[in-house]
C-alpha cells in the first residue's frame, strides 16, 4: 500500500501543481477585465463570469502596445510617455530603474542570464551555479583590480532570491548548460541533473 500510495504522489503531485499555478496565473490576469466597461463585462453580457477571458485580453493587449511601439506614431508616443513619467518626482526613479532592469532581462541584445556558470561559494571548497549578469560598472570598478564578472547566485529552491557577487573571471567556469537546465537542476536541489555531456579533452 505504501508502494501504491507513492506511485499515486508521484502522479498527482506534479499535476496538481501545474493545475494550481495555471489558475493563479489565469485569475491574475483575468482581473484585466476591471478595465472594461461594467456593460461590457462578461456577467453582464452572458450572465456569469467567463474564465481565461481576462487572460486572452491582456495577451491582446501586451501584443498591440508591441505593435503599436514598432512604428514610428507609436514609438514617437512612448518617448512622450516616457518624458512625461520622467518628470514626476517619485515616480521618475522608481519607473526609471524598473525599465533598465526590464530592458536588461527581456532584451533580445541583452546578455543577463544568458551563461551559466560553476563558482567557488560560499568558500573556496564548496561550489554552486550562478548565471552571468555582466561586468561591475560605476565607481565600483575604479576599485576593483583586475578582471571581474558580475555573477548572480540564486537560493534553492526559491530561485528568485539570491546573491549578487563580483567576482574574478579566473574563478568563475563557464558551462556548456542552457540556462534552462541550470535552473531545473537549482530548483529541484540537484534530482534533476541535466543531460550528460562528452568530457572536453
Amino acid at each position: 500500500m505504501r508502494k501504491y500510495f507513492i506511485t499515486g504522489l508521484l502522479v498527482l503531485v506534479p499535476l496538481a501543481i501545474t493545475l494550481w499555478v495555471l489558475n493563479l496565473v489565469i485569475s491574475t490576469m483575468d482581473q484585466s477585465l476591471l478595465l472594461v466597461p461594467e456593460r461590457w463585462q462578461p456577467h453582464t453580457l452572458f450572465g456569469r463570469e467567463i474564465p481565461g477571458l481576462g487572460t486572452i485580453l491582456t495577451i491582446a493587449i501586451v501584443f498591440l502596445t508591441g505593435l503599436l511601439a514598432n512604428n514610428l506614431v507609436g514609438n514617437y508616443l512612448v518617448r512622450l510617455w516616457e518624458r512625461l513619467l520622467h518628470r514626476i518626482p517619485v515616480v521618475s526613479s522608481l519607473y526609471g530603474s524598473v525599465k533598465q532592469v526590464s530592458d536588461t532581462l527581456f532584451s533580445s541584445s541583452g546578455n543577463a542570464f544568458r551563461k551559466a556558470v560553476l563558482l567557488p561559494y560560499p568558500h573556496a571548497e564548496c561550489w554552486t551555479i550562478g548565471f552571468l549578469t555582466g561586468v561591475p560598472g560605476g565607481d565600483v570598478k575604479n576599485h576593483l583590480v583586475g578582471d571581474f564578472v558580475s555573477v548572480y547566485v540564486p537560493t534553492t529552491p526559491n530561485p528568485t532570491s539570491g546573491f549578487f557577487l563580483m567576482m574574478e573571471r579566473s574563478k568563475v567556469i563557464e558551462l556548456d548548460m542552457s540556462v534552462d537546465a541550470a535552473l531545473k537542476y537549482i530548483v529541484s536541489m540537484g534530482v534533476v541533473a541535466p543531460e550528460h555531456l562528452p568530457t572536453k579533452e
